[in-house]
């Protein structure tokens, strides 16, 4: 039904390491993201699954205890796949840079007492947001032998792929050229390398950004006008996930003849039971001809959401609401159409 010309289907994008996750909000990128950190631990990958929004959202949706400043374990797997829980702190992050280029020790703690890190890390968005996305970029360099990449680079990474939740499509723009903007004022020094470090990371192959969008009207023009923009920054897209999509439900109701149905559900009701009665009929019929339109409608959206020539990976309403099972069956989902490859000891 969706097209004569269905989109690519996504690659598993060998080679990529971070993955940025985003979308209008209420459409669901919090669930996709952990989901998809759920589905490359499941192929044997060592996922960092970070969020950046001081929201919670990967506790709420493993169902675990609300994620402190540091790596957690949250699902791990005998067959070596693990994911890995982060909430990105920006006090957490500048404590960390200043010691790690400034060996404040214990002038930090002074600092924090004052109010110093408060201030800096509230006064300026921008300051805060590259701390938050250093924080990301630290933990993609890492070593499993040393936190601060101080070792040879055949030394295997920590991780072998990072799924970040990151700020929803209105701002997500300015949050993934913060680097640039900073590396822009410091013209040498710790901050400029960082800044350079982290828009190199963010604008290489080893990155891709995937938006996750409903099939409605504000959603869908923010999903476009995202991509646009990203793309004139020089980002790499990824996919367009389609979140609580009714075309992915198989059925199709657009060529359904009501009259016909009329009298279908009128001989068909008593042979198992239920009377015929004309309310009854009416409101089956209203129900029939509710999701035809609505049908109609996604149809609509997703061929607008074509002619961005990415890969389109659709997700079902799920009923029952989202729990770790829910993350289970939608990272199965995730992984059928693409969105993984298999992670082996020999490629890490």
């Amino acid at each position: 039904m969706p097209s004569t010309s269905p989109p690519a289907r996504a690659s598993g994008w060998p080679g990529v390491r971070l993955h940025v996750v985003t979308g209008k909000g209420g459409t669901g990128k919090t669930t996709v993201a952990a989901a998809l950190a759920l589905a490359l631990a499941g192929r044997g990958a060592r996922v960092l699954l970070a969020e950046v929004e001081d929201r919670q959202g990967i506790s709420q949706a493993f169902d675990v205890p609300p994620l402190p400043p540091t790596e957690v374990p949250i699902v791990s797997y005998d067959h070596g796949g693990q994911v890995v829980g982060l909430a990105v702190d920006a006090k957490a992050a500048l404590l960390e840079y200043l010691q790690l280029f400034y060996k404040l020790g214990r002038a930090g703690g002074v600092l924090e007492r004052f109010g110093a890190i408060d201030f800096a890390t509230t006064i300026a968005p921008g300051v805060r947001d590259v701390l938050l996305i250093g924080r990301v970029y630290e933990a993609s360099r890492r070593r499993v032998d040393s936190k601060h990449h101080r070792h040879s680079d055949t030394t295997p990474l920590a991780y072998d792929a990072i799924v970040l939740d990151a700020p929803p499509t209105g701002r997500i723009g300015r949050f993934l050229t913060v680097g640039s903007e900073v590396a822009g004022l410091a013209r040498m020094g710790p901050i400029r390398a960082q800044g350079d470090s982290v828009n190199e990371l963010l604008t290489s192959p080893a990155t891709r950004i995937h938006v996750v969008t409903l099939l409605e009207e504000m959603p869908v023009q923010e999903t476009i006008d995202a991509v646009a923009e990203l793309r004139g920054l020089g980002m790499a897209m990824g996919a367009i996930v389609v979140n609580q999509a009714r075309l992915a439900d198989g059925e199709d109701f657009a060529g359904v003849d009501l009259v016909e149905l009329v009298h279908a559900l009128t001989d068909d009701l008593p042979t198992v039971g239920i009377e015929a009665k004309p309310a009854l009929v009416s409101a089956l019929v209203e129900q029939v001809r509710d999701h035809a339109t609505r049908e109609d409608l996604e149809l609509t959206h997703l061929q607008a959401l074509e002619q961005l020539d990415l890969p389109i990976v659709t997700v079902p309403a799920l009923l029952d609401g989202i729990d770790p099972d829910a993350l289970r069956e939608i990272a199965g989902l995730l992984t059928e159409q693409g969105m993984t490859v298999r992670v082996t000891a020999g490629s890490r």
